[in-house]
């Protein structure tokens, strides 16, 4: 039985798959967003938010582990200096997938997964 074993497999070895999801989360949180297809943009959204919510704790541990899941130290730094810090009193739904139609190339469904920034003006009490 399958009980708690969300990560879907994509076709890929384990290796492949934790390789593309650590290229994709490095690139969400280096440029803010990341269009890729609409599975992959689940389970990027889905990892995404775990990862915000532990650099919102901020503490060593908590760095440790996300590096272990991104590429590169300036990744690691965005996610815990910037993002982490731009969600001080929201707990979760740190990102949003909008699907923008298919690839050219084969017709894959494809999203744009990208990290909410609230507005000032929507914050201060509009």
């Amino acid at each position: 039985m399958r009980h708690n074993k969300r990560t879907l497999k994509l076709g890929r070895t384990a290796a492949h798959r934790r390789a593309l999801f650590r290229n994709l989360l490095s690139s969400l949180f280096v440029h803010g967003h990341v269009t890729t297809t609409d599975v992959k943009a689940k389970e990027v959204k889905r990892r995404a938010d775990i990862l915000i919510g532990w650099a919102r704790k901020g503490d060593l541990h908590h760095r440790r582990l996300a590096a272990r899941q991104l590429f590169g130290a300036d990744a690691v730094q965005q996610l815990f200096d910037h993002w982490g810090k731009s969600f001080p009193d929201r707990i979760s739904g740190f990102t949003r997938s909008v699907k923008i139609g298919q690839r050219s190339g084969d017709g894959a469904p494809m999203s744009l997964v990208e990290i909410i920034v609230d507005s000032p003006a929507k914050s201060a009490g509009e």
